[in-house]
Protein backbone atom coordinates (compact mmCIF):
# COMPACT_ATOMS: atom_id res chain seq x y z
CA UNK A 1 0.00 0.00 0.00
CA UNK A 2 2.68 2.33 0.65
CA UNK A 3 4.44 1.32 -2.62
CA UNK A 4 1.45 2.32 -4.21
CA UNK A 5 0.92 5.98 -2.76
CA UNK A 6 4.82 6.57 -2.82
CA UNK A 7 4.02 5.32 -6.97
CA UNK A 8 1.36 7.99 -7.39
CA UNK A 9 3.26 10.68 -5.77
CA UNK A 10 5.93 10.37 -8.04
CA UNK A 11 3.41 10.15 -11.09
CA UNK A 12 2.04 12.71 -10.23
CA UNK A 13 5.45 14.80 -9.56
CA UNK A 14 7.20 13.77 -13.29
CA UNK A 15 7.51 16.12 -15.42
CA UNK A 16 7.42 15.56 -19.09
CA UNK A 17 10.67 16.75 -21.32
CA UNK A 18 9.25 20.01 -21.98
CA UNK A 19 7.48 20.95 -19.00
CA UNK A 20 11.22 20.57 -17.59
CA UNK A 21 12.44 22.55 -20.12
CA UNK A 22 10.40 25.24 -19.62
CA UNK A 23 11.32 25.54 -15.71
CA UNK A 24 12.17 29.00 -14.35
CA UNK A 25 16.11 28.39 -13.05
CA UNK A 26 17.89 31.32 -11.41
CA UNK A 27 20.34 33.12 -13.19
CA UNK A 28 18.99 31.27 -16.80
CA UNK A 29 17.44 32.54 -19.15
CA UNK A 30 13.33 31.61 -20.13
CA UNK A 31 12.68 28.75 -22.63
CA UNK A 32 8.71 29.16 -24.68
CA UNK A 33 7.89 25.90 -25.90
CA UNK A 34 5.22 26.27 -28.40
CA UNK A 35 4.05 23.08 -30.68
CA UNK A 36 1.34 21.07 -31.72
CA UNK A 37 -0.54 18.36 -29.86
CA UNK A 38 0.98 15.45 -31.68
CA UNK A 39 4.29 17.00 -31.64
CA UNK A 40 4.17 17.12 -28.01
CA UNK A 41 3.10 13.53 -27.79
CA UNK A 42 5.83 12.60 -29.94
CA UNK A 43 8.92 14.47 -28.03
CA UNK A 44 7.19 13.17 -24.46
CA UNK A 45 6.30 9.85 -24.90
CA UNK A 46 2.62 10.74 -24.12
CA UNK A 47 1.01 9.30 -27.13
CA UNK A 48 -1.21 6.22 -26.68
CA UNK A 49 -1.52 3.29 -28.11
CA UNK A 50 -4.60 4.71 -30.18
CA UNK A 51 -2.55 8.07 -31.33
CA UNK A 52 1.08 6.10 -32.21
CA UNK A 53 -0.44 5.06 -35.66
CA UNK A 54 -1.58 8.75 -36.37
CA UNK A 55 1.41 9.90 -34.83
CA UNK A 56 3.42 7.30 -37.34
CA UNK A 57 1.98 8.62 -40.01
CA UNK A 58 2.48 12.24 -39.37
CA UNK A 59 5.80 11.44 -38.67
CA UNK A 60 6.21 10.09 -42.01
CA UNK A 61 4.59 13.45 -43.03
CA UNK A 62 6.74 15.57 -41.59
CA UNK A 63 9.88 13.49 -43.05
CA UNK A 64 8.48 13.75 -46.12
CA UNK A 65 7.96 17.14 -46.16
CA UNK A 66 11.54 18.08 -44.54
CA UNK A 67 12.67 16.11 -47.88
CA UNK A 68 10.97 17.90 -50.42
CA UNK A 69 11.62 21.01 -48.47
CA UNK A 70 15.55 20.33 -48.66
CA UNK A 71 14.89 19.24 -52.24
CA UNK A 72 13.72 22.62 -53.14
CA UNK A 73 16.12 24.71 -51.15
CA UNK A 74 18.84 22.97 -52.98
CA UNK A 75 17.35 23.45 -56.04
CA UNK A 76 16.62 27.05 -55.51
CA UNK A 77 20.10 28.01 -53.94
CA UNK A 78 21.80 26.70 -57.38
CA UNK A 79 19.14 28.46 -59.17
CA UNK A 80 19.34 31.79 -57.08
CA UNK A 81 23.26 32.18 -56.20
CA UNK A 82 25.26 31.02 -59.13
CA UNK A 83 28.72 30.33 -58.18
CA UNK A 84 31.83 29.66 -60.62
CA UNK A 85 31.76 26.04 -59.99
CA UNK A 86 28.00 25.73 -61.84
CA UNK A 87 27.61 23.46 -64.40
CA UNK A 88 25.32 21.98 -66.35
CA UNK A 89 25.79 19.18 -68.63
CA UNK A 90 24.09 18.61 -71.70
CA UNK A 91 23.20 15.25 -73.06
CA UNK A 92 22.66 14.68 -76.32
CA UNK A 93 22.06 11.49 -78.28
CA UNK A 94 23.18 9.84 -81.34
CA UNK A 95 26.74 10.04 -80.58
CA UNK A 96 29.55 7.73 -80.40
CA UNK A 97 33.36 7.12 -79.39
CA UNK A 98 36.40 7.27 -81.25
CA UNK A 99 39.94 8.60 -80.99
CA UNK A 100 40.12 12.11 -81.44
CA UNK A 101 41.82 15.28 -80.36
CA UNK A 102 41.00 17.51 -76.95
CA UNK A 103 42.59 21.16 -75.99
CA UNK A 104 44.28 20.47 -72.52
CA UNK A 105 43.82 24.07 -71.02
CA UNK A 106 44.31 23.01 -67.35
CA UNK A 107 45.95 20.72 -65.12
CA UNK A 108 45.83 21.11 -61.52
CA UNK A 109 46.75 19.25 -58.31
CA UNK A 110 44.22 16.84 -56.53
CA UNK A 111 43.39 19.58 -53.97
CA UNK A 112 40.17 21.66 -53.68
CA UNK A 113 41.61 24.22 -54.93
CA UNK A 114 42.46 23.17 -57.61
CA UNK A 115 39.45 21.55 -58.44
CA UNK A 116 37.99 25.57 -58.04
CA UNK A 117 40.33 26.67 -60.44
CA UNK A 118 39.54 23.92 -62.78
CA UNK A 119 35.58 25.07 -62.68
CA UNK A 120 36.80 28.75 -63.18
CA UNK A 121 38.89 28.05 -66.34
CA UNK A 122 35.88 25.92 -67.32
CA UNK A 123 33.61 28.50 -66.85
CA UNK A 124 35.75 30.99 -68.58
CA UNK A 125 36.54 28.60 -72.12
CA UNK A 126 32.48 28.32 -71.74
CA UNK A 127 31.81 31.95 -72.01
CA UNK A 128 34.42 32.24 -75.14
CA UNK A 129 33.34 29.29 -77.09
CA UNK A 130 29.71 28.16 -76.17
CA UNK A 131 29.82 25.77 -79.16
CA UNK A 132 32.49 23.69 -77.72
CA UNK A 133 31.80 20.94 -74.96
CA UNK A 134 34.40 22.06 -71.93
CA UNK A 135 35.26 18.99 -69.87
CA UNK A 136 36.42 19.29 -65.81
CA UNK A 137 37.17 15.60 -64.29
CA UNK A 138 39.67 14.25 -62.22
CA UNK A 139 42.31 12.07 -63.84
CA UNK A 140 44.04 11.03 -60.61
CA UNK A 141 45.73 12.66 -59.38
CA UNK A 142 44.91 16.20 -60.95
CA UNK A 143 42.02 18.02 -61.68
CA UNK A 144 41.45 18.43 -65.88
CA UNK A 145 40.02 20.87 -67.80
CA UNK A 146 39.55 19.86 -71.56
CA UNK A 147 38.10 21.85 -74.48
CA UNK A 148 36.16 20.06 -77.78
CA UNK A 149 35.93 16.92 -79.66
CA UNK A 150 37.73 17.26 -82.29
CA UNK A 151 38.16 14.52 -85.39
CA UNK A 152 41.65 15.84 -86.58
CA UNK A 153 44.69 17.43 -85.25
CA UNK A 154 44.19 20.83 -87.29
CA UNK A 155 40.82 21.52 -85.63
CA UNK A 156 42.40 20.98 -82.14
CA UNK A 157 45.21 23.42 -83.05
CA UNK A 158 43.09 26.17 -84.49
CA UNK A 159 41.55 26.29 -80.89
CA UNK A 160 44.47 25.75 -79.50
CA UNK A 161 45.84 28.93 -80.90
CA UNK A 162 42.62 31.33 -79.69
CA UNK A 163 43.22 29.52 -76.09
CA UNK A 164 47.22 30.65 -75.96
CA UNK A 165 45.75 34.08 -77.33
CA UNK A 166 43.77 34.45 -74.08
CA UNK A 167 46.60 34.01 -71.65
CA UNK A 168 46.71 29.97 -71.26
CA UNK A 169 49.92 29.24 -72.58
CA UNK A 170 50.44 25.85 -71.07
CA UNK A 171 47.10 24.39 -72.77
CA UNK A 172 48.27 21.80 -75.53
CA UNK A 173 46.79 19.16 -77.09
CA UNK A 174 45.72 15.78 -76.14
CA UNK A 175 45.07 12.45 -77.83
CA UNK A 176 41.72 11.53 -75.95
CA UNK A 177 38.61 9.34 -76.94
CA UNK A 178 36.45 11.84 -78.15
CA UNK A 179 32.44 11.76 -78.70
CA UNK A 180 31.29 12.55 -81.88
CA UNK A 181 27.36 13.23 -82.85
CA UNK A 182 26.18 12.86 -86.45
CA UNK A 183 25.06 15.74 -88.09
Amino acid sequence: MIALCIGCITAANAQTFTQRLQQSKAGEGKVTVSQSQDIDNLVNGTATAKDSTKTALTTEKAKTLLRNTAARDTVSRHTTEPTDTTTHKKVMRGGYKTTGYRVQVYAGGNQRKDRQQASRVGNEIKTLFPNLPVYVHFYSPRWICRVGNFRTYEEAHQVLNSVKKMGYNAATIIKDKITVYHQ
